[in-house]
């Protein structure tokens, strides 16, 4: 078993809830043909001798790939790879981010409570991308080792993706275009290395001259990822409303949370309980183990 086997699995596994039903696609309301599929991926892993960390169960994997087995295999193979290049372990364990503060005043990226916002504007002054890219990777891997398990366990069912609000409020074309080469480094990790983990995705405070960028950003992104995302102007706040509940949602984009330092600082949610605490302490050390 692998040292983040355990908590991965957990995301999975927790059926507390009585009426939960998995989504279509998900382990436990397969078709026949998917399941014959998953079958077929499993052998053909095994009788090749590829060996892959259980960050996410094979379904899902297959999943991304409408339960292709070619097309996931080579995923597959391929993010194992970039995962020993980039160097993600190392990450895991060991990266340290102190200029989150600085870099919060002009990106704000969070997760908060059980339902994430994410905010552009020049801030190279204080951090690189290198570092952006390796601190979004840390968070992904926090999010499925420790955030995942967490909000399954306090819900009572799995808990697969997650709701991401990016505000675009004051955010100007020539902002867009600064950190554009970030952003589609930012969404190949996404969609590529961490597949079937967006659930909703509401664009905010959206311009009307962002139908222009949109045209650009949308062939980056394959028909399901599109799919999931919901362009709104400044009327949002019901929908939002609808996805979240009021007292998660922070106060900025019409809820009625708020934080010390602000919610984008404060890292609420169910994976900060002594449980989750000790499990994120063991990833950094790389020493996870659980029942």
């Amino acid at each position: 078993m692998s040292n983040l086997e355990a908590p991965a699995r957990a995301s999975r596994n927790a059926t507390g809830d009585p009426n939960y039903k998995p989504l279509p696609g998900r382990l436990g309301n397969l078709t026949v043909p998917q399941q014959h599929a998953l079958d077929m991926f499993k052998k053909e892993l095994q009788e090749e001798g590829v060996f892959v960390e259980d960050r996410m169960d094979d379904a899902t994997l297959l999943r991304a790939q409408k339960f292709d087995v070619a097309l996931a295999k080579a995923m597959i193979i391929d993010c194992e790879k970039w995962r020993k290049e980039f160097g993600v372990d190392d990450i895991v364990k060991n990266f340290d981010f102190p200029e989150k503060e600085e870099v919060d005043k002009y990106y704000m990226q969070f997760c908060h409570k059980m339902d994430q916002k994410t905010r552009l504007q020049a801030l190279y002054a204080c951090t690189t991308q290198d570092r952006l890219l390796k601190h979004l990777i840390w968070e992904y891997e926090k999010f499925i080792t420790s955030r995942l398990p967490a909000c399954s366990a306090a819900i009572g069912h799995p808990v697969e993706t997650s709701c991401t609000i990016l505000d675009l409020k004051d955010i100007s074309l020539s902002n867009f275009y600064r950190v554009k080469d970030y952003i589609m480094a930012a969404s190949s990790i996404g969609q590529n290395r961490y597949p079937e983990c967006m659930g909703k995705f509401y664009i905010i405070n959206a311009p009307w001259l962002f139908s222009g960028v949109w045209t650009v950003i949308k062939p980056w992104l394959d028909e399901v990822t599109v799919a999931k995302i919901a362009i709104l102007g400044k009327d949002y706040k019901d929908m939002l409303l609808a996805q979240i509940p009021k007292e998660n949602l922070p106060k900025e984009l019409g809820g009625g949370c708020t934080c010390g330092k602000g919610c984008s600082l404060s890292d609420k949610g169910p994976w900060n309980k002594a449980k989750w605490q000790k499990i994120e302490a063991e990833m950094s050390n790389g020493s996870v183990k659980m029942a």
